[in-house]
């Protein structure tokens, strides 16, 4: 879902980031990054990533950084962090990564 605030648009994901839901959620940015302004992903909903969703926010946050939009992660769920970690794509996207208190990552 997205949701237009100003300038600013937020994309909140929910359930699973995988092959399925590429597709849907590709084009959910994609229209927010069409749209201007910044563009915030909210991934506390996420409850699984495979290396689809890997790279939906990969090619997302390139599309933005050539278009000279700023894309920022934010919320990451556990799911999220777990699978960042794996891969050590953490420092690609250069989001800061707010763990809840009593969530494991």
């Amino acid at each position: 879902m997205t949701t237009s605030n100003g300038i600013n648009h937020v994309v909140r994901l929910e359930g699973d980031l995988t092959i399925y839901t590429a597709r849907d959620v590709a084009d959910s940015m994609l229209a927010a990054l069409r749209d201007g302004g910044d563009v915030e992903v909210d991934l506390s909903a996420v409850a699984e990533v495979d290396s689809a969703g890997l790279q939906v926010m990969i090619a997302a946050k390139r599309m933005a950084a050539e278009q000279g939009i700023g894309l920022r992660l934010v919320g990451h769920s556990p799911t999220v962090v777990d699978i960042l970690d794996l891969t050590d794509l953490v420092n690609h996207f250069g989001d800061p990564l707010i763990i809840q208190k009593g969530a494991q990552a």
